[in-house]
């Protein structure tokens, strides 16, 4: 269990090194997104490592560090990668950094992620906003004892993925002509790819989306007062959906496809965010 005063000593050393910086959003970028880290201007980037109680991201292609600076003028705080159940890490740690970031003054925050297309209507490379999500396997990340320096014991979860934000979201997209989706967002734990039984089920259940991350740091988020917009990428068409298997490659490579129209949509987001 982490105490308050971890947290502090976390955001101590971030602020030591990023100096007169006051970053308003947070940036979290999934699995094959992270190149957005790199168009961060101004940019004072902090490994993970470094950070006292973070932990390392041992994902592939997630570089583990935190950048920041700037992006379409708005002071940011990016996230080059998460931290991952699969990898072993609890869900309290998991959150870790986003009530680091709620103490740096963080109000709003972009998480994204890589899912596998449940929604038979959905194509591989769609952009989907997240109205909602389904937890039924894994702790919270509030489990143990209630920090009130972060919000209360038992916390409302109606809005996790703010409608106002979704809302802007959604104008933005269709002001650039980008066709978006709007859907549930499923979560696994992983590290495997879901069956096609389970894929049924989350189906059968009302979600769009599979994905391995964002529930949790979404739930701290709502917890500690952050405003949240979620945007999953359809990387792959989930288990079951098509004939074909599943892997870590296929990812990677529609993420790299999809680069133009997601880098568009979080940019235009970040401008209304001002």
């Amino acid at each position: 269990m982490f105490t308050f005063q971890n947290y502090r000593e976390s955001a101590e050393l971030i602020r030591s090194r990023i100096g007169e910086r006051k970053p308003r959003v947070l940036l979290i970028l999934g699995s094959g997104l992270g190149f957005l880290g790199d168009e961060v201007e101004n940019a004072v980037a902090v490994d993970y490592r470094e950070i006292p109680h973070f932990r390392p991201s041992t994902a592939p292609d997630h570089k583990g560090r935190l950048v920041v600076g700037e992006l379409s003028g708005v002071p940011v705080m990016v996230m080059q990668g998460r931290m991952h159940y699969y990898e072993g890490y609890s869900p309290e740690e998991i959150a870790y950094p986003v009530r680091v970031a709620r103490l740096l003054g963080i109000e709003r925050m972009i998480v994204t992620n890589a899912a596998g297309a449940i929604n038979t209507g959905f194509s591989v490379g769609d952009l989907m906003l997240i109205s909602d999500h389904i937890r039924i396997m894994g702790e919270s990340p509030l489990r143990g004892e209630n920090l009130p320096e972060f919000g209360p014991r038992f916390c409302d979860m109606t809005a996790v993925y703010d409608p106002a934000l979704r809302r802007m979201a959604l104008e933005q997209a269709q002001a650039m002509g980008l066709p978006v989706r709007q859907g549930v967002y499923f979560y696994f734990a992983g590290p495997q790819f879901e069956t096609p039984a389970e894929i049924r089920m989350a189906r059968t259940l009302g979600g769009d989306a599979a994905g391995m991350s964002t529930v949790y740091e979404a739930t701290a988020a709502n917890h500690c007062g952050i405003r949240t917009l979620g945007i999953s990428l359809m990387t792959n068409m989930a288990a079951g959906v098509t004939e074909g298997r599943l892997s870590g490659e296929e990812v990677n490579a529609a993420a790299a496809r999809a680069q133009k129209q997601f880098t568009a949509l979080v940019l235009a987001c970040l401008r209304e965010m001002k």
